[in-house]
């Protein structure tokens, strides 16, 4: 086994230097009882919505236990033989034809339209809104109608094709929801928004006219379809989907990657002053090509100058949300699935929990001389949803990818694995994104998926994904005579062993493709002998009792879809 000789670099404290001084004022603790800094806003509109639908699950309730619908009836059958007596042939074709968007037909294709155009362009916790708004406005409005059982409009004749009970009106329901929720979930806010607001009200007004000229509604069916059309997506979406902190807007990127202008921009400030005292003065998206599962931001902060005046420093940022953690979950999932059990693959269940470990990460390769970013501490944006890691910010660094690799950068990098083995940790996610060079040093960034206490397999896989990222720059037989510096053959053999496809970062799979190399071959010809591949491939009662579960899932929920089509309207 070769041993590790006094030339070799080892990793300390000592490439890298010390962060800037930056300025701290007196932190503030948020008083009890206060809003976080990014809460949810229902405005007054909704209040009043919501304020409205009550009135009429009241009116619906005291409706049903005194069985006094037939006040309703006397009122609403004489705005409807009014309206009989101005019927003539012209005007019910031209109603038939204003109510076709009331129809079952017209509201499926609205529905699946919806789903296709939320799917291509993966907004999916609009998706998830609108979905669940649709399923429970249709099951309350079809519950309600059922248990009152009002017949439709009598004292004058019925035009038009209808079914069920009356009370809501559960076309006229359905279709305000639903074009509601299209309206916040498609279209960006501001003034297509308000716009859209206006052709909604005009689409609705049309379709109650037309139905009440058919007489295939009474005036209150319409009236309490309508409230409750309105106020159950209004107050989804503005809870669960505010356009401060998840906007519409068709513009390409990520999804993982959130906005964070305006109100959020602002509450991120607000917060590291309040919470870690440091005064920032602009927060911009950074290096957003190399991160999937989190938003990186460079965060300008006032500093100390070395006069006395005052200066800029900047500090790196990790915004994590909860669509971070849902994305995560479910990643993990479809790949316990698909192969079994990628070894020490847990998902977190909260941001609180994924932001908390990470920092501990931090801490600890930190503490241990590892070249990483020194962390500065955590800041809450909004309890439980959204927190941000702020660590020092590498000034000078460029990505492996685009820097000088010589022998001591190859060092530097295998020592990196080398220490990391000793220490009981692996990284799990070695590629060019997340190795900076500066100024001939190595420093290794995002350490969000490492793992303490790591099975064997993830160490060897370290080691085999480091060697490619440093081949990469050089080439496999440089890279492995340093390495073999530093491991033996047999850890090697290992490594490679372990290392294929999926088991290597995307963008590192990514760029071999582009090199038109075949790295991961040069180096199976430079081993004195070759292991078994390292199956990744397992079957487990977990996989099997995962996928069972999984399948009736997805059966259940298509069977609820389905019948959500086929609801009577």
């Amino acid at each position: 086994m070769a041993t590790l000789p006094e030339a070799v670099p080892t990793v300390g404290p000592a490439v890298r230097s010390a962060p800037p001084g930056i300025r701290r004022v007196r932190r503030r603790r948020r008083p009890s009882g206060e809003p976080p800094p990014l809460p949810r806003h229902l405005n007054a509109s909704g209040k009043w919505w919501l304020a409205l639908s009550g009135a009429v699950l009241v009116a619906w309730v005291v409706v049903w236990a005194t069985r006094s619908v037939g006040l309703f009836d006397v009122a609403d059958t004489r705005v409807l033989q009014a309206l009989g007596r101005l019927r003539s042939p012209a005007l019910v074709r031209a109603a038939e034809v204003a109510g076709v968007l009331a129809t079952a037909t017209a509201i499926w294709v609205l529905w699946l339209s919806n789903l296709a155009v939320l799917l291509a362009v993966r907004r999916w916790r609009h998706l998830f809104v609108w979905v669940a708004v649709g399923v429970v406005v249709v099951n309350v409005g079809a519950s309600m109608g059922s248990t009152l059982a009002r017949p439709r409009p009598y004292g004058v004749e019925l035009l038009g094709h209808w079914e069920g009970y009356s009370m809501p009106s559960l076309p006229m329901t359905v279709l305000t929801t639903f074009l509601l929720s299209s309206l916040y979930a498609l279209v960006p806010a501001g003034r297509y928004r308000t716009a859209g607001k206006w052709v909604v009200c005009g689409l609705l007004v049309v379709t109650a006219l037309s139905r009440l000229y058919l007489a295939q509604d009474h005036p209150t069916d319409i009236a309490a379809g309508v409230i409750l059309g309105v106020a159950v997506p209004l107050a989804a979406f503005r809870l669960l989907t505010p356009n401060d902190v998840y906007p519409v807007r068709y513009r390409r990127g990520r999804p993982a990657h959130l906005d964070v202008t305006g109100p959020r921009g602002e509450a991120i400030v607000q917060a590291l002053q309040d919470q870690l005292g440091l005064l920032a003065t602009s927060v911009t998206p950074f290096g957003l090509e190399g991160s999937g599962g989190s938003t990186p931001l460079r965060i300008a902060v006032k500093a100390d100058g070395d006069d006395g005046d005052d200066g800029e420093s900047i500090v790196f940022g990790k915004l994590y949300a909860a669509t971070h953690v849902r994305s995560d979950r479910f990643y993990k999932l479809g790949r316990t699935l698909l192969y079994g059990r990628l070894e020490d693959e847990q998902a977190f269940h909260t941001v609180r929990r994924l932001v908390q470990y990470e920092d501990y990460v931090l801490h600890l390769l930190t503490d241990a001389g590892l070249p990483v970013p020194r962390p500065l501490g955590i800041v809450e944006i909004t309890p439980e949803r959204e927190y941000l890691l702020v660590t020092e910010f590498v000034r000078g660094a460029r990505e492996i990818g685009d820097a000088e690799v010589d022998d001591a950068v190859i060092d530097q990098g295998l020592s990196v694995v080398r220490r990391m083995w000793e220490m009981g940790i692996a990284h799990r996610d070695i590629k060019p994104a997340n190795l900076l060079v500066r100024d001939g040093s190595l420093i290794m960034i995002d350490t969000a998926f490492a793992e303490v206490r790591p099975s064997p397999w993830r160490q060897a896989v370290d080691l085999a994904n480091m060697m490619l990222v440093l081949g990469l720059r050089t080439d496999a037989d440089r890279v492995y005579r340093r390495a073999r510096l530093q491991f033996s053959d047999d850890e090697i053999a290992e490594a490679f062993a372990a290392t294929f496809g999926l088991t290597m970062p995307s963008q590192l799979r990514r760029l071999l493709r582009q090199q038109g190399r075949d790295l991961h071959a040069e180096f199976l010809r430079l081993l004195p002998y070759r292991l078994p591949r390292v199956r990744i491939q397992r079957w487990s009662w977990r996989r099997v009792a995962l996928t069972v579960a999984t399948l009736a899932t997805l059966a259940l929920g298509s069977v609820v879809f389905i019948d959500l089509l086929g609801s009577p309207l």
